[in-house]
């Protein structure tokens, strides 16, 4: 089995990520520790800094080159392919294309043609991770289904490569993406990482099925959560327990939330589904409100 470090720094949580054995191997990555937020921005000793305007668009670059790829015959039968597009939980949907092929599927990823210029949230600089540059953007397209939805989504980059995606979800009919607080150059400010840690352990024990053990994270999961209403129909179906996530990526919210976005794991041996979560959690308060979710299966 094979585990890759996740990446770390501002706004995102290091995680160890369970890939399958005959997926492609994403850039190792190691962790950063981050640097006092008064420090001026400045770029890395290797590198420039990210600007929003370049981030912007990376991401419309990233669109061209995945829509290209899916007219190529049998796409998601190459691992050069997969890795030049995805990483972590984005790139376990390339992989569970193979099972849809093999089941006689069709396959569900569809061409992405957003509705103007995206949103694209930036940590500063200084608090990118020494392994690379990631950045969240927000944009609006048909999902799977052919409805027209706002969509959030993550992509990284190792040094001297192109961004790939990590992690994406369609926000929920009635939810809304929450507002970042932002400081005085307009970065994103860095998210609570213990309440990440906390957050994500939460989605685990409730989509393992162990009751017992919910809450004990110290959050519960709202009542009105997708999550609760799908457990039950996806819990009758080929459905095994998630063994981790790839990276968290989050920021603070205007109004003293914090906002997270990741993507749920199988274990390496039994890649059936990846899930993929934007959740808020409102400012004082211990409840996980979800503001979007994306099975895959």
């Amino acid at each position: 089995m094979a585990l890759v470090l996740s990446l770390s720094g501002c706004g995102v949580v290091p995680r160890l990520v369970a890939r399958p054995a005959d997926a492609p191997t994403p850039t190792p990555v190691t962790s950063q520790a981050t640097p006092p937020a008064s420090t001026a921005p400045t770029p890395s000793a290797t590198r420039a800094a990210l600007t929003i305007p370049q981030a912007r668009q990376a991401m419309q670059e990233w669109v061209s080159k995945y829509n290209a790829t899916l007219k190529r015959r049998k796409w998601w039968r190459s691992n050069a392919r997969l890795d030049a597009l995805f990483v972590e939980g984005a790139l376990h949907e390339g992989v569970l294309e193979r099972n849809h092929e093999d089941f006689g599927w069709k396959t569900e990823h569809k061409p992405i043609n957003p509705a103007g210029l995206p949103t694209v949230l930036l940590p500063r600089p200084e608090r990118q991770p020494s392994v690379g540059d990631w950045f969240i953007a927000q944009a609006t397209y048909k999902d799977t289904k052919g409805h027209v939805r706002p969509h959030v989504l993550a992509f990284f980059r190792s040094p001297g490569q192109s961004f790939r995606l990590a992690v994406a979800t369609p926000i929920h009919w009635g939810q809304r993406m929450p507002k970042p607080l932002l400081d005085a150059d307009g970065y994103v400010t860095d998210m609570d990482n213990s309440m990440a840690r906390a957050v994500t352990k939460e989605y685990r024990n409730f989509w393992n099925g162990e009751r017992k053990k919910e809450g004990d994270s110290g959050y519960r999961l709202a009542k009105n959560s997708y999550s609760r209403k799908a457990f039950p129909a996806v819990n009758k179906g080929a459905y095994v327990g998630f063994a981790g996530t790839g990276s968290v990526f989050g920021f603070r919210t205007a109004d003293g939330g914090s906002f997270f976005l990741f993507a749920l794991l199988n274990d390496p041996k039994s890649v059936n589904n990846v899930l993929s979560e934007a959740l808020l959690v409102p400012k004082g308060s211990t409840t996980i409100q979800e503001l979007g979710a994306n099975w895959f299966s």
